[in-house]
């Protein structure tokens, strides 16, 4: 046969894989809103730069007629490319391919390129739309996702593990996204549930739409699943772009550094907090002021708010903030908000990314409901992340830091290395007028005023206890400074710590509370 031949049966092999699930099953896809998977790969990627491997792989399955059916790429893309010139690991699901469906051979093309990933030390980025495991192919699909989420937990804190949903994403196989570093979905298009409509309506009888159980706003506002929501998935493509420009490309390396630019000055740092400690603000308004070109790429914003984390960039290296949000329940540390805060402080720390906490609360939020929630057990997993960090750890206290959730906020006392106040930070066991009330309470039941008593005991208690100096005076606070002082003191902590070592007792692992 001649190289002719041989090159035009390649190119005819090519055009029938490249195909998917053929024309009418690729119109039904756009005609949902969805890009065909070639595209969405294409359209992560930086121009002309995907190269795509096991085109040609084929299922094995036997059963239910499976012998006489081709599966083109077996309904699941794997390439490599780059995203601004950096290279990334890659695959999609076709659903227009059997559904996007996993079997054995199709699970295989996925874990060689995360292996492939691993090897490299770059990124994976996955993308499900997948009607879930193939049934005709039996335990052999289940033994596919078993094969993926084992090595979603080996790549974890190794290198980035992203996870976009754009189409279904059901059963068994929401696991591996749930194991990854970051979610996307995008509205009207994701679903993610581990048991379906129809099967709630068999079991239970209740009708429920698949927004409603699984959609995108439900895992970011709701069930906190997701990390990032858009409208479009152009949108969420950008997302992604942005993202990976502030991370590492494995756990051995830092981030890029980027030009230093000055926070923009629209974003006045010394008139964000009120007078009055009982009147809200926006924490975001403070981190804007703070960072570089004030360029805050907030995570979860949707969900568990009265928490605020985000990656942004400080004299133009990445560092990640974790903040008390008093907008919302004066930023009180509740399960969700913990959980929130404490994963996110274990992906900076495995990925060499500093941390700088804006403290700003009124402690755990009391009650019944949290209490019943487990609240002791999570915001425990708060402190546990902080104590078990040891990247850069920075605190400035803004306002109220009163009992646990001054400890749990990387307070000294969990081996926060610079600890910051500004001037209006009240340090207390708990807020000053409950303080006043227990503390002097004879004395404000005896006045003849006992109103003007308590004012005065209040007004007392807060000039001798709920302020920075008392903490300052026992090192606890390492300087207590001007607000506009705030983005140069952090740039020397960051800078004088980048050699930072930090020696910890030998164990396999340690036991979060979970």
């Amino acid at each position: 046969m001649s190289i002719r031949r041989k090159t035009k049966e390649l190119q005819d092999r090519m055009n029938i894989a490249l195909s998917g699930g053929g024309e009418k099953a690729i119109e039904k896809q756009v005609a949902m809103g969805k890009l065909p998977a070639r595209e969405r790969v294409e359209a992560i990627l930086d121009n002309g730069t995907f190269h795509e491997y096991d085109l040609f792989v084929e299922h094995q399955a036997k059963e239910f007629d499976m012998d006489k059916k081709i599966l083109n790429a077996d309904g699941v893309i794997t390439g490599t490319g780059t995203i601004y010139g950096h290279s990334v690991c890659i695959y999609a699901q076709d659903f227009t391919v059997a559904g996007g469906s996993l079997g054995l051979a199709h699970a295989r093309k996925i874990t060689k390129i995360m292996d492939h990933a691993m090897k490299l030390g770059i990124p994976i980025i996955g993308i499900n739309d997948s009607g879930g495991a193939r049934i005709q192919e039996g335990v052999n699909s289940l033994a596919g996702y078993g094969e993926i989420f084992f090595r979603n937990t080996l790549a974890s804190g190794v290198i980035p593990q992203i996870s976009v949903i754009l189409g279904p994403c059901a059963g068994g196989a929401v696991y591996s996204p749930a194991l990854t570093d970051f979610v996307f979905v995008v509205d009207k298009i994701s679903k993610m549930f581990i048991t379906g409509p129809e099967v709630i309506k068999t079991v239970l009888g209740e009708e429920i739409s698949m927004d409603d159980l699984g959609g995108a706003r439900v895992h970011t506002e709701i069930t906190g699943n997701a990390h990032f929501y858009a409208e479009t998935e152009l949108e969420c493509f950008e997302q992604i772009k942005k993202l990976v420009t502030f991370v590492p490309w494995n756990n051995k390396k830092k981030a890029d550094k980027f030009p230093t630019r000055k926070p923009r000055s629209k974003f006045k740092i010394d008139g964000i907090i009120p007078t009055d400690s009982k009147q809200p603000y926006d924490v975001r308004d403070v981190i804007n002021s703070i960072v570089d070109d004030s360029d805050f790429l907030e995570i979860q914003e949707g969900w568990a708010p009265n928490m605020v984390i985000g990656l942004a960039r400080l004299n133009g290296d990445t560092v990640g903030f974790v903040a008390n949000q008093p907008l919302v329940m004066a930023g009180v540390l509740d399960v969700d908000s913990s959980d929130k805060a404490a994963r996110f402080i274990r992906y900076c720390d495995a990925f060499n990314i500093p941390i700088i906490t804006l403290v700003d609360l009124p402690g755990y939020l009391p009650g019944i409901d949290q209490e019943h929630a487990g609240v002791i057990r999570h915001g425990a997993k708060v402190l546990y992340s902080y104590s078990e960090a040891t990247v850069t750890k920075i605190t400035v206290i803004l306002r109220k830091a009163y009992g646990g959730g001054y400890i749990a906020m990387n307070s000294r006392h969990l081996g926060a290395d610079f600890v910051l106040a500004w001037p209006s930070a009240e340090i207390a066991v708990m807020g000053p007028e409950g303080a006043a009330n227990i503390i002097f309470r004879k004395e404000i039941a005896e006045a003849e005023n006992p109103e003007e008593m308590r004012k005065l005991k209040v007004k007392e208690y807060k000039k001798r206890f709920a302020n920075p100096y008392a903490a300052a005076a026992y090192g606890y606070i390492d300087a207590v400074i001007d607000p506009t002082e705030t983005r140069s003191y952090l740039m020397h902590a960051l800078d004088v710590s980048k050699n930072k070592q930090e020696l910890r007792p030998w164990k396999k692992h340690g036991i979060p509370p979970f």
